[in-house]
């Protein structure tokens, strides 16, 4: 996929753990990266691989130690630079990073549904705004932030608010570069709304405001 090679258990379930409806959003998102890089919700290293390529570092982070070793796996079979792999609660991670004033010059955010259900829409915006406000706030000027949500019940218009409101109480100016969804091998259908779920926003040249 987009010339990265990864395993594949056929026998361990239908996930493939490349997630394929990202494809194209791992590539833009090689596109835009540069300098130190943090993955946030890596899983099997999609695009900590892709960002592998062109950064000077990355750090990929997942609170699942077997889906990080099946990440080192991938890196290994792709005879990439290392990258440092880290066990976490995300929420915790980020907010221990923010604490000790911790910078980089990419951050993806890629975690799985927040949403389930039309019910926990709200709680979802929250968490999705708490892991862009502490993005933003460990982002440099200038840098640059992919932030993904794959949860049906937050549509792109929520998402897009969600993420001006972590913008604004962050003190940053947040410049969209990109409004992407899901790979075109997975077409939205007109009348099953459903089919479009997934949303990746690029973002670029996020300098600090005046106060």
């Amino acid at each position: 996929m987009n010339g990265i090679a990864f395993h594949y258990d056929g026998t361990a379930g239908q996930k493939t753990g490349a997630f394929l409806d990202q494809r194209e959003n791992y590539a833009a998102a090689e596109r835009h990266a540069r300098g130190r890089a943090l993955d946030i919700c890596t899983y099997q290293g999609g695009f900590s691989l892709h960002l592998n390529r062109v950064c000077d570092q990355v750090t990929a982070v997942d609170i699942s130690t077997e889906a990080l070793g099946v990440a080192e796996q991938n890196r290994t079979l792709n005879e990439q630079k290392a990258i440092e792999f880290v066990q976490a609660d995300a929420f915790e991670l980020m907010r221990q990073y923010a604490d000790s004033d911790r910078r980089y010059e990419t951050v993806v955010l890629d975690p799985p549904a927040f949403a389930k259900s039309r019910k926990s829409a709200e709680d979802a915006l929250r968490g999705y705004k708490e892991l862009n406000l502490r993005a933003l706030k460990m982002l440099r000027n200038g840098g640059v932030l992919v932030s993904c949500s794959c949860s049906f019940h937050v549509s792109e218009q929520d998402f897009l608010s969600m993420l001006s409101s972590a913008a604004l109480d962050a003190h940053r100016n947040v410049h969209i570069i990109e409004i992407r969804m899901q790979s075109a091998d997975h077409p939205v259908l007109l009348n099953v709304p459903e089919t479009h779920y997934l949303k990746c926003i690029v973002c670029f040249d996020l300098l600090t405001r005046s106060r």
